[in-house]
């Protein structure tokens, strides 16, 4: 595995998402890239001078390990439900930003719905940094494939919002540490 930082190579063609457009863009087996973020089983990458996301199922393509769901009880609770995917929302990164989405005061609001006996949906209301964000639409997509993981839940309803609007006083303290928006 390469260190983050350490140049490495696509061994195969592999989609990545432009940065901070949110345009996918097939990058070909070969070409030269470096690892500048590895949260959450997906990675940024610099291609000649631009930014992709990759996702962590593509891992493989830039020299990585693809990172495996969450392990549930069989006889999990609700309650187990709902903290297991705040867990995985702790794993969902604004590919600019290493901080996650639940530090950075993203998520509104999660809610387990119980469809029938051992099915259930997962009900989340989340906002971005910035409403114009190009990634929005990338974000949501993560929050549904990782929370649809988790076993039991077999739908997810992920809810953008823009009200009431995101600001820096919604972030942890962890995360303005982090950030430098202190």
């Amino acid at each position: 595995m390469s260190a983050i930082h350490e140049p490495v190579s696509l061994t195969r063609d592999v989609i990545g998402v432009l940065i901070p457009q949110g345009t996918k863009v097939e990058l070909p087996e070969g070409a030269h890239a470096q690892i500048t973020q590895a949260l959450g089983g997906s990675f940024t990458v610099q291609v000649e001078g631009h930014l992709f996301r990759i996702e962590g199922k593509d891992a493989d393509a830039i020299g990585q390990q693809i990172v495996k769901g969450p392990e549930i009880a069989a006889d999990a609770s609700d309650e187990d439900i709902e903290k297991a995917v705040w867990d995985q929302l702790k794993t969902c990164y604004d590919p600019e930003i290493p901080v996650d989405i639940v530090e950075l005061g993203l998520v509104y609001e999660c809610r387990i719905e119980t469809l029938d006996p051992g099915k259930r949906r997962a009900n989340v209301r989340m906002t971005l940094t910035a409403p114009g964000c190009g990634m929005g639409d990338i974000l949501v997509a993560d929050v549904k494939s990782k929370v649809e993981q988790i076993p039991t839940i077999v739908e997810s309803d992920v809810e953008l919002v823009f009200d009431p609007p995101w600001n820096q006083t919604m972030m942890s303290e962890a995360a303005k540490l982090a950030t430098g928006m202190f």
